[in-house]
């Protein structure tokens, strides 16, 4: 039977929320009664927030799945989704929109606390995602401890899949499913010290992975490929746009690369255009208020890279 031509490039499963940001003049925050801050604001943020709005800023065909609560804060998504043109289904629980409050220093850096709100087991109905499915060319499942039955129908539909294992140490259990599941494996280098070359071959060894994203910040990304060797992408500075502010910009880079990879650029393509949606994150206060598009996006590739960044 011929597979259902596909209307949804990307398929995000998991990972809404909203978060406080606290902006604070160094981290860690010393001990006192009290601190005066600048105004603090609450915004629609969080993983598949960010890659979800980053694909579909860039043009590509994205539908979004999670489980919200019904609270001011899920109606901050709705509201958000809405206004972007975000398609979105969702299921409502009892415990809640996840939500998190984020300290960010002067020189952008964060430190996130994060209410994940529902039950470990919540297992929603996998009619959520599977009825996006057959049409979809791609999926990426944020670290819900459920999107993992994404990850694994995704691959038995034959529809290629990714993941962001976030600040992993190479030995948390929780994050191994998605570890060895999806065929792009991102991580932040947060964690890695000393580790990291362990930690991907791992991801490597054991699971499907074709290529794994180290992303860390001001030290650029490093990208290791199954049978490809490895190679590095520093940090790239944009004109005007000084980083003061880093939530958001992982998912700025996953969703530019997803953009890029499947559009057929190669792996030094795509982590190219990560770099730039990442640093382009960075220039404006708090998470995924401002996302670049695919204009701008090719302008800033032909300054930095002398082209779109494809090889």
């Amino acid at each position: 039977m011929a597979k259902t031509p596909a209307t949804t490039d990307v398929l995000v499963v998991g990972g809404s929320g909203v978060d406080t940001i606290v902006r604070v003049d160094s981290l860690p925050v010393p001990f006192a009664d009290s601190h005066v801050v600048p105004p603090i604001d609450t915004v629609v943020g969080h993983t598949g927030s960010g890659v979800a709005l980053g694909c579909h800023r860039l043009g590509l065909a994205t539908h979004f799945v999670d489980v919200i609560g019904d609270d001011h804060e899920g109606a901050m998504l709705l509201e958000r989704f809405a206004a972007e043109g975000l398609s979105f289904g969702y299921v409502v629980h009892e415990s809640g929109t996840r939500r998190a409050v984020n300290l960010v220093d002067a020189a952008g850096r964060r430190m996130s606390f994060y209410d994940p709100r529902h039950p470990y087991d919540l297992a929603p109905d996998p009619a959520l995602w599977q009825g996006r499915l057959a049409q979809s060319r791609h999926v990426h499942a944020s670290i819900m401890p459920w999107t993992a039955a994404a990850l694994d129908d995704a691959t038995a539909a034959g529809v290629t899949t990714s993941t962001d294992l976030h600040d992993w140490d190479g030995r948390n259990p929780h994050h191994q499913p998605f570890a060895y599941a999806a065929d792009l494996v991102f991580v932040s280098g947060s964690r890695l010290d000393g580790v990291e070359e362990h930690v991907v071959a791992d991801v490597l060894d054991r699971g499907r992975a074709r290529l794994v994203v180290v992303m860390d910040g001001a030290h650029g990304s490093r990208v290791t490929v199954r049978d490809g060797g490895s190679f590095a992408v520093p940090a790239v500075d944009i004109a005007g746009r000084p980083a003061i502010d880093s939530n958001g910009a992982g998912d700025a880079y996953v969703s530019a690369f997803l953009h890029s990879w499947l559009a057929g650029g190669d792996a030094h393509a795509a982590a190219r255009a990560g770099t730039v949606a990442g640093s382009w994150a960075c220039g404006t206060a708090g998470t995924h208020s401002s996302l670049i598009g695919h204009e701008e996006l090719t302008r800033q590739l032909a300054t930095h890279y002398g082209g779109t960044g494809r090889d």
